[in-house]
């Protein structure tokens, strides 16, 4: 089994053990969910301001590998972050609906992509809100559409908490994900 389909797949598990937040929106596309870790967030703190999702830089078009910069004077965020970088066309995805998802994860402490399914050359399928993932999927891919590229910055409590498959504990996780297919 691929990394992602270790660190994702076991999102089931971690389901149970992270409270799932709401994700709401603006006209911006950027969301922020409101479940947060205090303590994990002042370990963190270092800088005195959290980044936002213009402090991170990508590189390349739907489709193409991404290039994923992380920035060096800023604090991770301690909520979740959503942005679109390409529009999408076509209804945005639902809970219950099946995903095909294209994605790079780089670990915020390292500043290293830890795994990517461009590299694989296979997209990863799931059903969203199904808890087959993290959180911060479930959550974070809600109203995505087909083509579009989205950037996730995924505080620890909506991610693997504690780490899991590689992951160290209390790791905040930046996927950029292309939606490849959306209810197909």
């Amino acid at each position: 089994m691929h990394t992602l389909g270790r660190i994702i797949g076991v999102g089931a598990i971690a389901a149970a053990a992270f409270a799932l937040a709401a994700c709401g929106s603006d006209d911006d596309k950027d969301t922020a969910a409101t479940a947060t870790t205090g303590t994990t967030a002042a370990a963190q703190a270092k800088y005195g301001r959290e980044c936002t999702a213009e402090d991170i830089g990508v590189t390349g078009g739907f489709g193409e590998t991404p290039v994923v910069t992380l920035p060096g004077d800023c604090d991770p965020p301690t909520k979740l972050i959503v942005k679109d970088l390409v529009e999408g066309s076509g209804p945005g995805a639902v809970a219950g609906q099946s995903l095909t998802m294209n994605y790079v994860l780089v670990t915020w402490s390292d500043k290293k992509k830890l795994d990517s399914s461009f590299d694989r050359g296979k997209p990863f399928q799931l059903n969203l809100g199904a808890g087959e993932v993290i959180p911060g999927w479930d959550q974070g891919l809600v109203g995505v559409q087909q083509g579009a590229r989205r950037l996730l910055i995924i505080p620890p409590n909506l991610g693997y908490g504690a780490g899991s498959g590689g992951i160290k504990a209390n790791e905040t996780l930046v996927f950029v994900t292309d939606a490849v297919g959306v209810g197909n």
